[in-house]
């Protein structure tokens, strides 16, 4: 199977499955889920969530942010993972939307990525969910699930988003990179499938035997 034949086989099974999908963060505005995909780095998107539900209500500008300075910010996302890395680079993120955007979210990548914390996955999904913009956010789980399916060699996440965006067209990107995460939480577990149990690995491969080892991004 090729990967023009991989690429409908996969879309058909994940439209099937999920014909609506959510998307997996809770925010309020661009600027919120900007800061949520910053904080979910190294982090399950359920605890991003019940931190920032508390958060979001009361603060949810840049200038609320600069206003509670780092110290502050670190207090209330300190239930996440290295949050005091994050909590400097959203308190520098905002200081710089508001001396240089007037308080609003860029709407390129050069600009996002300029941006303290704000990596190109980061700026992918923001496009993406925040803009509408056609974009294909790759995170590790979507690298993993990428190679099982054999749509790319992984050497990392960049050459990963090279490859899929080749192979699928490019009105189902912003849908699709959601779909993909939920399916690999639900059916292509990191630990349960190893690319021989699934659905969609025994499609497009039907005759493997031995779990698949896949390399990290």
């Amino acid at each position: 199977m090729n990967n023009k034949e991989k690429s409908k086989t996969i879309l058909k099974i994940l439209n099937k499955i999920y014909p609506k999908v959510p998307i997996p963060l809770n925010y309020r505005n661009i600027f919120t889920l900007l800061v949520s995909v910053l904080l979910s780095a190294q982090c399950t998107d359920v605890n991003v969530n019940n931190v920032t539900k508390n958060i979001y209500p009361k603060y949810n500008k840049p200038k609320h942010f600069v206003k509670l300075g780092r110290k502050k910010i670190e207090r209330l996302i300190k239930r996440i993972g290295i949050f005091r890395v994050k909590a400097k680079s959203i308190f520098y993120l905002s200081k710089t939307l508001v001396k240089e955007y007037k308080g609003k979210v860029p709407k390129t990548y050069e600009e996002l990525e300029r941006l303290p914390g704000v990596g190109h996955k980061t700026a992918s999904v923001v496009m993406s969910q925040g803009f509408g913009f056609p974009a294909f956010p790759v995170d590790t789980h979507i690298h993993r699930l990428a190679q099982r399916w054999g749509l790319t060699n992984g050497k990392n996440v960049v050459q990963t988003e090279e490859d899929l965006k080749k192979i699928f067209p490019k009105k189902y990107w912003n849908r699709l990179h959601l779909q993909i995460i939920w399916y690999g939480r639900e059916y292509c577990k990191a630990r349960d499938c190893y690319g021989i149990t699934c659905k969609i690995c025994k499609s497009c491969y039907p005759n493997r035997k031995k779990p698949i080892k896949v390399k990290k991004a």
